[in-house]
């Protein structure tokens, strides 16, 4: 059986971890209502917060990030509007990682064997190149190889190689990433 109060009293942040999910509620008004070609001034915000923020990141304001001192992204990834990053974990994204509108990236879960249902951050790395496209999901503890793709509405609850391109849910590989010139 479930130990509900035992999950509710147990300690899952660090003070410091509290005052900085404090600070950043109020700083979040700032994000989220800065005009939308104001990329630099959210690159600028994150960074304030402990995010490692690559040359030419586009993090639209609608963006939902949980913990910024939990991000890297690398030099021009995007993140687009209305995508969730829950990173309560880690979460890295190489060079050039498109998060497509309305993703979700959820680098946080709990462990259902126990019964205070204990809190687990485990890392998120979505490799250089890769594209995580709209309304996808990438699970906890995934990592999303080179130039990979997981397709619209995909479910990625598991490794996926690079330079694949996977879809549906769960997600599978349908085929491999080819770059034309």
């Amino acid at each position: 059986m479930l130990n509900v109060e035992q999950n509710r009293r147990a300690r899952k942040y660090s003070s410091g971890e509290l005052t900085r999910r404090v600070l950043w509620t109020f700083a979040q008004p700032l994000f989220r209502l800065s005009p939308r070609p104001c990329f630099g001034w959210r690159r600028f915000l994150l960074r304030c917060f402990g995010a490692k923020v690559g040359h030419s990141v586009h993090v639209y304001p609608t963006t939902t990030i949980y913990f910024p001192w939990n991000l890297e992204a690398g030099d021009e990834s995007a993140i687009g509007e209305y995508a969730f990053i829950y990173n309560l974990g880690r979460v890295t994204l190489g060079a050039r990682v498109t998060i497509s509108h309305g993703a979700h990236v959820c680098a946080g879960t709990h462990d259902h064997t126990k019964p205070d249902f204990p809190l687990l951050r485990p890392p998120i790395i979505i490799g250089p190149e890769a594209w995580i496209c709209a309304d996808a999901f990438v699970g906890p503890g995934v990592t999303i190889g080179e130039g990979a793709i997981v397709g619209a509405r995909a479910v990625a609850m598991k490794d996926v190689s690079p330079w694949s391109i996977v879809i549906g849910n769960p997600a599978r590989e349908t085929k491999r990433r080819e770059i034309t010139q």
